[in-house]
């Protein structure tokens, strides 16, 4: 791998090609993410060169402790070559719509259920813990998100789930960050927690006249309030950017994905539109893949066991 022009990520396929072409590349790629001011061992937590054995061992000089570059990462123990994980990393933040795992399966000639493993481990690594709450003047509404119905028939997904959407309303025009949560009803409980976990206090927070936001200004917001059955505007003109938000979430579950979604898995397809909208005004969309990689080696391991049956949201700080 050759840095060019001082730059540490690729702006272009051929440039990712020609950086990571092995697996010994991509290793090399990911040991200056995970350490960039040099390898500190885990076991023990002294810095310093360790000795290079086979199978991508890197052992400690100090305590012989052994480990990997993947080791007590989100990558722990894959059997995929890390050329593979490099190449969907690359599709899936480079893609303007990402990728299903169907369309993964079939681009990098994997079994799909390899694809649909990787790409909830992605999903898994666009949530960063120490990420920043919304400030400023930030809209909350709810939005039923779902499947659609085939010809009068239920259809696969076609059970509306609840999703409550946080987003920054920037001055004079313009949108900031957005914040996604599936919540199991409107009641003032969920949406209350929503707003205390993901917005800052004293931000302005704008809201319908739904019942369940009353008590925010105990808390800390200054609370305006657009009671829709007294105003002569609909909900999408004095609410745009939640509305515009729900309408994009939709279209991208229906296009992207084709409209299969569950309970289980949904919080995982938000936490994903939510990383690509928040980073939709990087310039280099190789950037945006650095990103993701950064945050592949900072997420701890998580057994396959633990992604089948939807991950445990409320363990990671969404």
């Amino acid at each position: 791998m050759a840095l060019l022009a001082g730059r540490d990520y690729p702006r272009s396929y051929r440039e990712f090609a020609q950086w990571f072409p092995t697996d010994a590349a991509c290793a090399t790629f990911l040991e200056s993410l995970r350490w960039p001011h040099g390898f500190i061992c885990p076991a023990c937590g002294v810095a310093g060169e360790p000795w290079r054995e086979t199978r991508g061992r890197l052992v400690c000089r100090s305590w012989r402790h052994q480990t990997s570059v993947t080791a007590g990462t989100v990558l722990q123990k894959t059997r995929t070559a890390l050329v593979i994980w490099f190449e969907a990393a690359w599709h899936v933040t480079t893609t303007k719509n990402g990728f299903s795992a169907k369309s993964l399966e079939r681009t990098l000639d994997i079994r799909y259920r390899a694809a649909w493993t990787m790409l909830q481990r992605f999903r898994l690594a666009m949530v960063r813990s120490e990420r920043q709450p919304l400030s400023g003047s930030v809209e909350v509404d709810e939005a039923l998100v779902g499947g659609v119905k085939h010809h009068g028939k239920r259809g696969r997904g076609a059970k509306k789930f609840i999703v409550v959407i946080g987003l920054e309303i920037k001055q004079p025009r313009g949108y900031g960050r957005v914040r996604m949560r599936l919540v199991p009803d409107a009641s003032g409980d969920s949406l209350r927690a929503f707003v205390c976990e993901t917005v800052a206090p004293g931000s302005i927070v704008h809201t319908d006249g739904w019942s369940s936001y009353n008590g925010l200004s105990a808390l800390g917001y200054t609370h305006q309030r657009t009671i829709m059955s007294s105003s002569s505007d609909p909900a999408n003109v004095t609410m745009p950017g939640v509305h515009r938000i729900a309408s994009l979430l939709k279209r991208w579950i229906l296009g992207t994905h084709q409209g299969s979604v569950s309970a289980d898995h949904l919080q995982a397809y938000l936490e994903e539109f939510t990383f690509r909208f928040n980073r939709r005004t990087s310039r280099y969309r190789g950037l945006v893949f650095r990103r993701l990689l950064e945050q592949l080696v900072l997420t701890g391991p998580v057994p396959e066991s633990g992604l089948i049956h939807g991950y445990d949201w409320l363990q990671h700080n969404m």
